[in-house]
């Protein structure tokens, strides 16, 4: 099993002020918009993989999960999470998203926000996602945007005067191993094209149901450097649904 970079305690420590670490969901510019993505959890099994502090998992819990199991690579992660969890439908896991298997048809709804980025192959990741999805079952996500993420560094060229001018995109089409800066620290994330995820899900026995590249909500506007991030997209929110009789 690989290690995770979050249980690196410098980083852990700096993630941890983060404000989607603070407040939870409400701290998440995108939660707005991917909780209208979300299905409907009454009395379903979900899989929420890459859990981190298990906001997700206590939602679906709390809004009608008959089980949620989380997942994450990180133990400082799962111990926060089990800290905040006081639902007992919840489980938690310690594995590599990328390497963990389920049986067959395990799960009605899966779940991964902001975590798909890490991993070398979404094409084997899909394949496993596909078999634990009974026919008919959801799968949400949210990634990096394949903008945000093709240069590497993740930043933007600034003017003499710290001014942000513009953000790079280079190497587009050039997919695999970036290292990005991210809380001051070296992070490698992968980056693949918009086709690799939306074909990829179109051909690998899914059907799209929606397709969004997040705006921060008008609440957050007054935060600093929140305006800039009206200028180029740094999430993509899928919802996808497995194809019944596709492949297993």
């Amino acid at each position: 099993m690989n290690t995770s970079r979050y249980d690196d305690e410098t980083f852990f420590e700096k993630y941890g002020q983060m404000d989607r670490s603070r407040l939870g969901l409400a701290g998440a510019g995108e939660w707005e918009t991917l909780e209208t993505l979300l299905p409907d959890f009454s009395g379903r099994r979900v899989l929420d993989l890459g859990c981190g502090y298990g906001w997700h998992c206590i939602y679906a819990a709390e809004h009608g999960a008959a089980s949620v199991t989380g997942v994450d690579l990180s133990e400082k992660m799962l111990a926060v999470a089990r800290e905040k969890t006081r639902l007992p439908q919840v489980t938690y896991l310690r594995g590599d998203m990328a390497e963990i298997a389920f049986p067959p048809d395990s799960f009605d709804v899966v779940l991964s926000s902001l975590a798909i980025h890490y991993l070398p192959s979404f094409g084997d990741f899909l394949d496993r996602v596909r078999r634990c999805l009974v026919p008919g079952g959801d799968f949400v996500f949210s990634v990096e945007h394949p903008i945000f993420t093709a240069a590497g560094p993740q930043d933007w060229y600034y003017g003499p005067d710290g001014t942000p001018l513009h953000f790079p995109v280079d190497r587009y089409f050039e997919e695999g191993q970036r290292t990005a800066r991210f809380l001051g620290e070296d992070v490698v994330k992968y980056h693949r094209t918009l086709t690799t995820y939306l074909d990829g899900l179109l051909t690998g026995g899914f059907e799209l149901l929606r397709v969004v590249e997040p705006q921060p909500p008008a609440r957050m506007l007054d935060q600093p450097g929140m305006r800039d991030e009206l200028r180029r997209p740094m999430m993509l929110l899928v919802a996808a649904r497995k194809r019944p009789g596709g492949p297993r």
